[in-house]
């Protein structure tokens, strides 16, 4: 293992101001999935800066009805609160359908957000990787692509966002609170937090060097009921497939409102507003339904051993929206 500092932070600015001090530094909270980069030497900071005491590990109700998570929030307590079971049931499900009950005790929101993708050939440091070293090349697109992207995709990388948590927090329009070294605040939009790969699939996010999520904020409640399935190879500490985030407020058999978020399918967590829009005031029934997985999957490619992702994505939608949306 490549040798590096370390230090601890007793505040969101200490910590920011750590990080931006050390041009390769990380933050580190539950180590989950950096300190597994790190033993492959895929990650390589030379500085790490520990923000496990750092006082953002609250769930606070917000005067409008929504949710104040903070960045260090265990996935364990998130999807046990009770506020968020009863409210945001979609997603306490996606969080419990994620890795193991003992990764979930350490995870961290913030650092939920921020994991990194599972591409076999961006572990496999012996083979190219764009998102590992730029410019290098994509093996997988001529390799074993099954897990891989079919929507959002470019020639420089299929990969795909492994994160349940945040395809639910997708469907729920989160805000992601965040400090820069600077000491300024600003907020981003969930839809605007992870970068789609383009020629640039090293940068997974928006974030800036240096800056530090603080909290993630949920809106109140929408209407509806809320379902999340995930499609896998097995039954536990396995990434989705397809997963499909689902919010359908109905009454008589006609569609009020939808919300739709998919994991499995790109890189990053997606949603089609125009195919939610299509379904509102909609019959529900195999034609809708059968509409909006069209919308959805609108310019879907395969690239071999991954096209049944394309029919099975469009299967698991159907089977969530008539779950969902009892028909009059």
């Amino acid at each position: 293992m490549k040798a590096f500092s370390y230090q601890r932070a007793d505040t969101p600015a200490h910590a920011a101001a750590a990080a931006a001090a050390h041009p390769e530094a990380k933050f580190i909270a539950g180590g989950t999935n950096l300190l597994d980069l790190m033993k492959l030497r895929i990650e390589q900071p030379a500085h790490l800066v520990d923000i496990n005491r750092l006082p953002l590990d609250r769930i606070e109700a917000l005067p409008d009805g929504g949710l104040r998570i903070g960045a260090m929030v265990r996935n364990s307590d998130l999807a046990a609160d009770p506020r968020v079971r009863e409210r945001y049931p979609v997603l306490s499900r996606a969080l419990l359908a994620g890795a193991s009950p003992q990764l979930r005790n350490k995870a961290s929101t913030g650092g939920n957000l921020l994991q990194r993708t599972r591409c076999y050939y961006f572990y496999d440091t012996t083979q190219p990787c764009n998102k590992r070293e730029p410019g290098s090349g994509c093996s997988a697109l001529q390799g074993f692509n099954r897990i891989h992207a079919v929507l959002g995709q470019s020639e420089h990388c299929i990969a795909v966002h492994p994160s349940d948590m945040a395809v639910a927090m997708r469907a729920l329009d989160a805000r992601i609170e965040t400090l820069s070294p600077q000491g300024a605040q600003r907020v981003i939009p969930i839809a605007d937090f992870h970068r789609l790969p383009g020629a640039t699939p090293q940068q997974d996010t928006n974030l800036k060097p240096g800056e530090l999520i603080t909290a993630v904020t949920l809106p109140p409640a929408p209407p509806g009921v809320q379902l999340y399935r995930k499609v896998r190879d097995r039954a536990s500490y396995a990434f989705a497939l397809v997963s499909v985030a689902a919010i359908v407020d109905s009454a008589g058999g006609r569609l009020r409102s939808v919300r739709l978020a998919f994991g499995g399918l790109a890189h990053k967590p997606w949603r089609v507003e125009g195919a939610e829009a299509a379904l509102a005031g909609a019959q529900a029934g195999d034609a809708a339904f059968k509409a909006a997985a069209d919308a959805v999957l609108r310019g879907a490619r395969g690239h071999g051993h991954n096209d049944f992702k394309i029919p099975l994505a469009r299967r698991t939608l159907q089977a969530v929206l008539a779950d969902a949306s009892p028909r009059s």
